[in-house]
């Protein structure tokens, strides 16, 4: 049985030899492209996992790319690049990406954060909430849909599972090491500009006045909490 089906997407010849033979030797299907433009037209023939994207590739960027595929897709999205900057870290979790990784890295830094990225929201209790309401802004878990004054609103599926996991706990601080192991798995504790980036996101997203948010409340050097009222959330 296949562990996946994982699309790498780089302009290296070598890079994209070595990462077929090492995640086939997993178990992973592996299939490969040689540029941005490529992987989009694969995606939409081809169903996948995860993309493997690499940051840094002529033409269509990895940046460009990801926030194409994140477009219309949920699949899961792991950022490669040469450069070790907070900058592109926020610039590719911002495109929506899942993960973000630097070259070179070791063989099971990276297959752990494949694993990872595959591995969504547990269920049981992420199923006890159907619906959340802020303001004018509803959100339908179920089917992972957010309206804003009816419109629709595009959450990636990290900022859905952030918001998901804080909902749970409304009104409750969830600290840093606890919405990061929730949400991307066991592994994760310390990355908290992973937190930062999300939380700016889904605030520009769900709140009026986003510097001045009124449910996603930053506690300072601990973590976050959704403020609401009794009767904007639909637990099961």
């Amino acid at each position: 049985m296949s562990a996946g089906r994982i699309l790498v997407v780089d302009d290296d010849p070598q890079i994209r030899r070595v990462m077929r033979v090492t995640l086939i030797a997993q178990g992973y299907e592996v299939n490969d492209a040689r540029s941005g433009e490529e992987a989009l037209e694969k995606l939409r023939r081809e169903a996948v996992d995860l993309v493997l994207l690499d940051m840094n590739m002529p033409g269509l960027g990895g940046i460009e790319t990801c926030r194409l595929i994140r477009a219309d897709s949920e699949v899961a999205i792991v950022m490669l690049t040469v450069r070790d900057a907070e900058a592109d870290q926020v610039e590719a979790l911002d495109a929506g990406a899942d993960d973000y990784i630097t070259k070179p890295f070791r063989t099971q830094e990276l297959l752990a954060r494949i694993r990872a990225a595959l591995r969504r929201a547990p269920a049981g209790k992420a199923a006890e909430i159907h619906q959340l309401t802020l303001g004018p802004v509803i959100v339908d878990f179920d089917a992972r849909q957010v309206q804003s004054a009816g419109h629709r609103v595009r959450l990636t599926p990290k900022e859905f599972e952030v918001l998901r996991h804080l909902a749970l706990h409304a009104n409750k601080v969830v600290t840093h090491r606890e919405l990061l192991q929730a949400v991307w798995g066991p592994d994760y504790g310390d990355e908290v500009d992973y937190l930062r980036v999300i939380m700016n996101q889904l605030r520009k997203k769900v709140e009026a006045q986003p510097s001045s948010p009124a449910f996603l409340l930053t506690e300072p050097w601990v973590g976050y909490r959704l403020q609401l009222a009794d009767s904007t959330h639909d637990p099961a």
